[in-house]
């Protein structure tokens, strides 16, 4: 899904809402493979595969091979999400081996495209901290106390710095990492973050966004502009320099371009549970992840027939009632957020 579907809806312009591509007119759900421009999409694989271009064992590798060679270094390319093969990347870095590490581009189709990545998604429901009725009262109290100080200052501090003399310096009254420990953080962050605790305890629900400042104009988290620059190796720069760009982000559309999201990010909306939804929403995946990866890897002159036989078995097994169900999770979730 992330690194074989997803991608086909950033490609030809669409944004991310999971397995399906919503209407923004209508607010129809669909499954988003059913989308035209996405089987040519899936066509370039296609020449890809035939051409030597994609690696033979795609869709046959386990997770740990897959890794393994981007931390050999012999990958020139891949399609993915960064989180998915960072582990990988920071081998790569931990070698000084920076010119193997990867660029951010959004790639389409054809120029008519725009990469949605940054799409505003308005109300970004999906997190949040509960509490189980098995505890007691003052147990009850105990805990939302700890979230109440989990949100304080002191604690947005400890869990995105760390302890000030020790992963930060306060110079000029604005938060400073050294370099020693920022080296660490980039080129060796797994074992860094397990050392340090930094990172480790900032559930979503409790934590200030990226960009943030608190009172005394210093950002809440480690990810702003200047941090993120002074990070980067320097192959990126140079390749950034190239571009004209200062961070990967200038490279893609703003979220200025794009109207926000009334539905916010369908992944995160609950689904149906019941069986007429469940049933058929599984049996339309089984169906895609045998057929996408035939078509992929099949002759030129075959990719059709496979593609166009998914299409006509994703009309089948009750696939368009359960899509009707879910336009109407759109369609009520729109009407309740946008209530006066």
């Amino acid at each position: 899904m992330i690194t074989v579907t997803n991608p086909a809806v950033y490609a030809t312009g669409g944004p991310d809402d999971g397995e399906f591509y919503i209407d923004p007119e209508t607010y129809e759900a669909k499954l988003h493979y059913k989308r035209p421009e996405e089987k040519e999409y899936f066509r370039w694989l296609n020449h890809m595969y035939n051409t030597g271009l994609l690696d033979k064992e795609s869709f046959t590798q386990k997770d740990d091979q897959y890794k393994a060679k981007i931390a050999s270094g012999r990958v020139l390319g891949l399609i993915d999400q960064s989180w998915n093969y960072q582990e990988a990347e920071n081998s790569l870095k931990s070698a000084g081996k920076h010119e193997r590490t990867y660029g951010h581009f959004p790639v389409t189709l054809t120029e008519e495209y725009k990469d949605h990545s940054f799409v505003d998604i308005g109300n970004g429901s999906g997190y949040g901290v509960g509490l189980t009725t098995a505890l007691d009262e003052e147990e009850q109290i105990r805990a939302i106390k700890f979230l109440d100080w989990m949100a304080s200052d002191e604690a947005q501090i400890l869990n995105n710095w760390g302890i000030e003399g020790e992963h930060y310096n306060v110079e000029d009254g604005k938060r400073v990492v050294p370099a020693d420990v920022q080296d660490r953080k980039t080129n060796d962050n797994a074992a860094f973050t397990k050392e340090s605790g930094i990172g480790l305890y900032a559930p979503l629900s409790v934590r200030y966004g990226d960009g943030v400042k608190d009172s005394t104009d210093n950002y809440y988290t480690t990810n702003y502009p200047e941090q993120i620059t002074a990070n980067y190796s320097e192959p990126v720069k140079k390749a950034l320099e190239a571009y004209g760009a200062t961070t990967w982000k200038d490279l893609f559309p703003g979220k200025e371009e794009f109207p926000v999201k009334e539905w916010g990010a369908a992944y995160n909306l609950p689904s149906p549970s019941t069986p007429d939804f469940t049933v058929p929403f599984q049996k339309s995946q089984d169906i895609v992840r045998k057929a996408i990866p035939a078509a992929i890897v099949a002759a030129p002159e075959q990719f059709d027939a496979i593609y166009d036989q998914m299409l006509a078995d994703l009309e089948g097994s009750g696939i368009p009632e359960m899509e009707a169900m879910y336009t109407q999770v759109i369609k009520d979730t729109v009407e309740v957020w946008s209530a006066e």
